[in-house]
């Protein structure tokens, strides 16, 4: 970083009268992690980075190779507004990771979507995303345990002024006082869920809104009692939370998505880059539904996707091609709907440009659409349209993950490596693991 632009974020952080700054940044599962420094400490960190140890954090480096350093990204700079303001104020960063000769760490979500960001650049484009995080607000009793329930009878877009109203009015505050555009909130179809959608932007800056969106809703929760759980299944029977992903690439400020004479709107490059999510979604739903509870969520009936297909009308496709108003061609975009808030955004943003840039190098087409309720077909009319079903559990989507050149490309052996060993212990302890379902059916019976 140039002293220039060193002494810009300083002479703001002095403005700002920050005192302490949180130097942010994820570990492969996407787990928000912080070290905080003064602001005395901030000019060595953006000159030379941060020393912190590595091997404590879930995937990173080993003991013996765990030295390595945090760089403040300055564009993620942003003021924490729930903290006090009494002794002054607090800032994050996010930030890159490091090895100690100054190189990438390999093993750095964020670096991870940055290397394949410049893919898709190489070949003239870039990657914009746009997620819809649904969560649930879960209230706290007297002793601090989340009181997990669904009663009432909400609705998309339900009109209501309980007390999760002001809440909700907080976090949006609180996301525009960190440089976050929101755009809509609405109530879920089950009770006590909701969403908050933020700006269309390039993959990176959306992947770093996301975490930063997924911190403040837990912290502002928090402070009223509430617990924001982005668990794609807390309750059985009623409908999970999902993340959907619009995605387009622009070139030259222009979405290269776009085609006027096509039925559906849509350019060769974005037919191919279909065409590929489609091919490869097995292959990568580890990354972007990787919890055991993930699956539990992509089940027929609660709104989420299961058959691999492509639509426009049909919500219950894997991908939906959302229509749009005239004169809005910029708004030309897929809409990936398997995808839920468990993900780490680097890895699943990375992860879909991966495929989709797979589609378009092989110049692959995607089978016909599908506009009927594929819930609704049995087997044989199934396999007339060759439509094929996501992994049923964790362990297929390990499975699928492991044998496949595209992600152990897009992840490289360490970090391949390291994820499946954390994914199949976290199989292992389920499978193993006697439940209350368990117990209720077969310990009297049996």
């Amino acid at each position: 970083m140039t002293k220039k632009k060193i002494k810009k974020v300083l002479n703001k952080v002095k403005k700002d009268k920050v005192s302490l700054v949180e130097l942010q940044f994820t570990d492969f599962l996407g787990n928000l992690k912080s070290v905080t420094i003064s602001t005395r400490e901030l000019p060595t960190a953006l000159q030379s980075g941060t020393w912190f140890d590595g091997s404590s954090v879930e995937g990173f480096a080993r003991i013996h190779e765990s030295d390595m350093r945090l760089f403040p990204d300055p564009q993620t700079y942003a003021l924490i507004p729930w903290h006090s303001e009494n002794n002054g104020r607090v800032a994050r960063f996010i930030c890159d990771i490091c090895l100690p000769n100054g190189q990438p760490f390999a093993g750095d979500p964020r670096y991870l979507l940055k290397k394949t960001i410049l893919e898709a650049k190489k070949t003239g484009f870039d990657f914009f995303v746009g997620p819809e995080l649904e969560f649930f607000l879960f209230k706290k009793n007297e002793q601090g345990k989340i009181k997990v329930y669904s009663s009432g009878n909400n609705s998309y877009f339900l009109f209501s002024l309980d007390e999760t109203y002001k809440i909700k009015r907080e976090m949006i505050e609180a996301l525009e006082t960190m440089g976050i555009e929101v755009e809509m909130s609405h109530c879920e179809v089950a009770n006590n869920q909701h969403e908050i959608d933020f700006r269309y932007d390039r993959a990176l800056k959306t992947a770093d809104n996301t975490i930063t969106l997924k911190y403040a809703l837990k912290a502002i929760g928090q402070k009223h009692g509430f617990y924001a759980s982005f668990m794609p299944k807390p309750i059985f029977g009623v409908n999970g939370s999902g993340m959907h992903v619009h995605q387009s690439f622009f070139k030259r400020n222009k979405n290269a998505f776009f085609r006027k004479s096509d039925k559906y709107g849509l350019s060769k490059i974005a037919y191919s880059f279909l065409a590929g999510q489609l091919k490869h979604i097995r292959e990568i739903t580890a990354l972007i539904s990787p919890t055991v509870n993930s699956y539990k969520r992509l089940t027929p009936g609660y709104e989420a996707p299961v058959y691999i297909c492509w639509g426009r009308k049909n919500r219950s496709a894997l991908i939906r091609v959302p229509q749009i108003s005239e004169g809005k061609v910029e708004s030309t975009r897929l809409e990936l709907r398997c995808p839920d808030p468990s993900a780490n955004p680097y890895l699943a943003f990375a992860s879909m440009l991966k495929a989709g840039l797979a589609g378009i190098k092989k110049n692959l087409k995607p089978p016909k659409p599908v506009e009927e309720d594929v819930y609704e077909f049995n087997d044989q009319k199934l396999k007339k349209y060759y439509i094929h079903h996501l992994p049923s559990s964790l362990k297929e989507a390990i499975d699928e993950l492991e044998k496949s050149k595209l992600v152990k490309d897009l992840l490289g052996d360490y970090v391949l490596k390291r994820y499946l060993a954390t994914k199949k212990a976290e199989w292992d302890s389920f499978r193993t693991w006697v439940t209350d379902w368990e117990k209720k059916r077969y310990l009297k019976n049996l």
